[in-house]
């Protein structure tokens, strides 16, 4: 008996982990209670590592570990798993990406990103909620695979290990299952709406009296699957959001559904009344079929699949003995690859020829180079420093991987995005104010007519929807960046669509941003170069990205050769030295040619020195992009120009009549100093755009408030730049900008077209003009018709601006 009675109060003990029931309270540490050892065992490895935090952050954080399982990990023992498991892997640094589908709060955040405390070996870990995604950044030689899956298993967050399979198949079964739950509440409400028709004729007979009272039964429990199966989700959301003390938007459908149920079964039960079922069932099926056609309206309009599948970077391929360039996306396994100073890796290569030294900074946030051998592989997002190298391709591009770089949070600029927070605001305030407007309905037609209280209620619960609000922001800056991407303009991300409208200064580099590789004509002034000393300098230009170096390069026909060593100054020139031999290339000042008389054309100049010995220089011609006098033209009426070159003096007047700047232009100028320029403009209050190739101008491109890289069949893919502009379209930059701007009008347009919606509909249900059916019918179409506005209007506006 006193056995029994100690287990009745248990049974209001709840976990201390995992907040879930105990059967008794046995299982304990001081004052904590736990449901099971494994529960416990979790809070004394987080006890022991001084991490309680956890449990301040969530009521009931944990995971529970009743029917937790030891698994055997041995084959994460395996190399040939490990490389398949790997995003990238070298000495002292492996990134691993897990799939974890049981993060549910902040505590589980919390826990996941401070798994370095619990491992030495882990370095850092980081949390992509949404994708249900850990990134684990860890040292290969003080920790394995095996142990930080263990690890997560013990804590009660079983990754999936086999990633995009169970992604797929999980998408599937949800699918299916929403197909089961329309199947049911349809047949369910197309029966009760045939048992209803007595009610519907106002067949009174006292002989159909009994039929009345069996239909009015029967419908009963052609509900109780619809209540309880087809309407389960939004009760568990409901459920799951205020035990976590968070009213969501399923909270009122949910309370919505419950009312017209206990009505029903009330007047049913007592009254022998029909209710309200057919209404019930008709608002679940309605519900259902709408978040069917809400899922596949937001899976067809998926932007950020279509902009994230290509990125306008090419790359340098050796086939037949010939140098080529080629799109990304079109390297096979198996391509021999050119990858010079600077260029990054784009895809998994085993490195063939040459001295490797590779920059991860990409990757691991790390700069110092790691020397590769010949025959090793090399990962995806290096960037090789020094000569040039040859490498074979071992794997497909992988853009996603790419983006994710891209995305990587050392290269992001922290910006707040104002219409979205917002939109965030409105939307946690929205079902509170939803269920006072219900309440308010419900005492005032109690006062009125008690016959529209349900009606009123339940009408005001279904119709006000804030998904709509929600779905503004994210679907008009989406199909932005696909139109944008139509057009070869590639952004990061959707913050920057939202920078990019409040512009109002505008500075660009001049080399191989505003000229083009193409159309140029070369000569060499000078002593006359010997064969030997062309091979030296096509050798020394070879392994150089610079649009200069390769025109020169191009320009020479002959053979070439590997220096034994190489090194690039930007902004200043390259050197290399090759069988004993210095060769030096750029301005007067790094070759110590200031003595050279110069004319006074608008030719580019690049010096030649060999072994100390001044040659002369490359005269290059500038030709610049198409459309260019039109694009400074549109811009000057609403930004301020500034041209920033690297270059000499010798074509400022060409560029003063070209493009009509008086003042800003400016020569001569190194990497830091356009950098410190563009930081001189945001101290004076400015909002700086940065145009660059994305090579000397790296420092500039991150500095500035948005920073556009322009590439032209070079791999200029720069973790600095905010976006990625393929030359031929940067005559179309006043209309991105534009386009940029009318973007944050069309979402301030669908927010007034939501919160309409929303006035409209509460204002006929609080007057219990509206049914729950209809209600029902109404909120997915809110959400869809915002969507549809927002797709429909910026390729309106698109089409008339010429982007599409």
């Amino acid at each position: 008996m006193k056995e029994t009675i100690t287990k009745e109060k248990a049974k209001e003990v709840k976990c201390f982990h995992c907040g879930e029931d105990c059967v008794d309270n046995e299982i304990r540490i001081d004052e904590k209670v736990f449901c099971c050892n494994g529960c416990k065992n979790v809070y004394l490895i987080l006890n022991n590592n001084q991490m309680c935090t956890y449990y301040s952050l969530e009521e009931k954080p944990g995971v529970s570990q009743k029917n937790h399982v030891h698994k055997n990990y041995d084959f994460l023992d395996d190399e040939t798993i490990q490389q398949k498991l790997v995003d990238f892997s070298s000495s002292n640094f492996s990134s691993i990406t897990f799939f974890i589908p049981q993060m549910h709060c902040s505590s589980c955040i919390w826990l996941l990103e401070s798994l370095y405390k619990l491992n030495n070996g882990i370095k850092n870990s980081q949390v992509d909620f949404l994708k249900k995604r850990l990134t684990v950044n860890f040292n290969p030689t003080e920790t394995k695979i095996k142990n930080i899956v263990q690890l997560l298993n013990s804590l009660g967050y079983e990754p999936q290990l086999n990633l995009e399979d169970k992604e797929k198949e999980t998408s599937q079964e949800q699918t299916k299952k929403l197909y089961y739950k329309i199947g049911i509440a349809g047949f369910c409400f197309g029966n009760i709406m045939l048992l209803s028709f007595p009610e519907y004729l106002s067949i009174t007979q006292t002989e159909s009296q009994n039929l009345n009272v069996l239909f009015n039964y029967l419908m009963l429990l052609l509900s109780l699957p619809v209540f309880f199966y087809s309407a389960n989700e939004y009760h568990i959301s409901a459920i799951k959001g205020l035990k976590k003390k968070i009213v969501n938007i399923d909270v009122p459908v949910s309370l919505g559904i419950l009312i017209l149920f206990i009505r029903s079964f009330v007047d049913i039960v007592f009254y022998n009344q029909a209710g309200y079922l057919d209404s019930l069932s008709g608002l679940v099926f309605f519900l259902l079929i709408g978040r069917l056609f809400q899922n596949k309206t937001y899976y067809a309009l998926n932007f950020e699949r279509n902009y994230k599948s290509f990125f306008p970077i090419s790359a340098c391929v050796i086939r037949n003995g010939k140098e080529t360039t080629i799109p990304i996306e079109k390297i096979e396994p198996g391509e021999r690859m050119l990858i010079r100073n600077n260029e990054i890796i784009a895809v998994d290569s085993i490195l063939i020829k040459g001295i490797a030294n590779i920059d991860y900074s990409f990757v691991t946030g790390e700069s110092s180079p790691v020397t590769i051998k010949n025959g090793d592989l090399i990962y995806a997002g290096g960037k090789q420093i020094g000569t040039a190298i040859e490498v074979e391709s071992i794997k497909n591009i992988s853009q996603s991987y790419l983006t994710q770089l891209w995305n990587n949070k050392a290269f992001l600029k922290q910006k707040e995005s104002k219409v979205t927070s917002l939109a965030n605001k409105v939307s946690k305030y929205f079902t509170f104010i939803v269920l006072f407007i219900a309440l308010s309905s419900a005492i005032y037609w109690s006062l009125k007519n008690p016959a529209y209280i349900w009606i009123a209620v339940t009408s005001v619960l279904i119709v006000a929807c804030p998904c709509a609000l929600a779905l503004s922001t994210p679907f008009t800056l989406g199909n932005i960046l696909r139109i944008f991407g139509k057009n070869k303009f590639y952004i990061k991300n959707t913050a920057v669509i939202e920078e990019l409208a409040k512009i109002d200064s505008i500075v660009f580099d001049k080399t191989g941003t505003l000229t083009e590789q193409k159309n140029f004509t070369i000569e060499f002034v000078g002593t006359n170069l010997t064969d030997d000393e062309k091979i030296l300098i096509k050798s020394t230009t070879r392994n150089s990205t610079h649009p200069l170096s390769q025109k020169i390069f191009n320009s020479i026909n002959t053979k070439y050769y590997q220096p034994d060593e190489y090194y690039e100054l930007p902004g200043e020139g390259i050197e290399a030295k090759i069988f004993g031999n210095c060769i030096k290339l750029g301005s007067q000042q790094f070759v110590n040619s200031n003595n050279f008389e110069l004319p006074k054309d608008y030719y580019s100049k690049v010096f030649i020195s060999i072994n100390n010995v001044v040659k002369g220089y490359y005269k290059i011609s500038n030709n610049y992009r198409d459309g260019l006098k039109l694009l400074f033209e549109q811009l000057k009426r609403n930004y301020s120009i500034t041209i920033l070159s690297g270059d000499n003096p010798s074509e400022k007047n060409n560029l003063f009549q070209m493009f009509g700047l008086a003042k800003n232009i400016f020569f001569n100028q190194t990497p830091y100093q356009k950098l410190m320029y563009v930081g001189s403009l945001q101290n004076a209050g400015k909002k700086v755009l940065m145009i660059g190739d994305g090579l000397n101008d790296a420092g500039a491109l991150k500095k500035s408030n948005v920073g556009i890289s322009v590439t032209e069949n070079t791999n200029n893919f720069s973790p600095s730049s905010d976006a990625i502009l393929e030359a031929s379209s940067l005559k179309k930059l006043s209309l991105f900008l534009r386009f940029c701007k009318t973007g944050e009008k069309i979402i301030i347009a669908s927010f007034v077209i939501s919160f309409v919606y929303n006035l409209v509909g509460l204002s006929f249900a609080v007057q219990g003009l509206l049914s729950p059916l209809i209600a029902a019918i109404l909120m997915p179409i809110s959400s869809i018709s915002v969507v549809v506005f927002t797709t429909f209007t910026t390729n309106f506006f698109a089409k008339k601006s010429g982007l599409i």
